[in-house]
């Protein structure tokens, strides 16, 4: 009777490597996703209410993706409750 050989490698992957990778985009991007206007955005950041820019050089500002999606789903969540 034969034995099976046990794989030497796993085949999962850690968690962080099956996660959605980064994606950086830029504030019309950012617009388009939430319909704010470019003040309305910068006084939310000011605020705190918004998630912030990552500086990429010193005149090149992104935001990463899915923080902006959570900011968005955030909202949403928020008028379940109320409801």
């Amino acid at each position: 009777m034969a034995t099976q050989a046990k794989p030497i490698r796993k085949t999962e992957q850690p968690a962080q490597a099956r996660e959605q990778p980064r994606r950086f985009i830029n504030l019309s991007e950012v617009k388009a996703l939430t319909t704010l206007s470019t003040s309305e955005i910068y006084r939310r950041i000011a605020a705190g209410r918004f998630p912030k820019q990552v500086m990429l050089g010193p005149k090149s500002a992104v935001r990463i993706e899915s923080e902006v999606i959570n900011w968005c789903e955030s909202l949403i969540a928020l008028r379940a409750e109320e409801a």
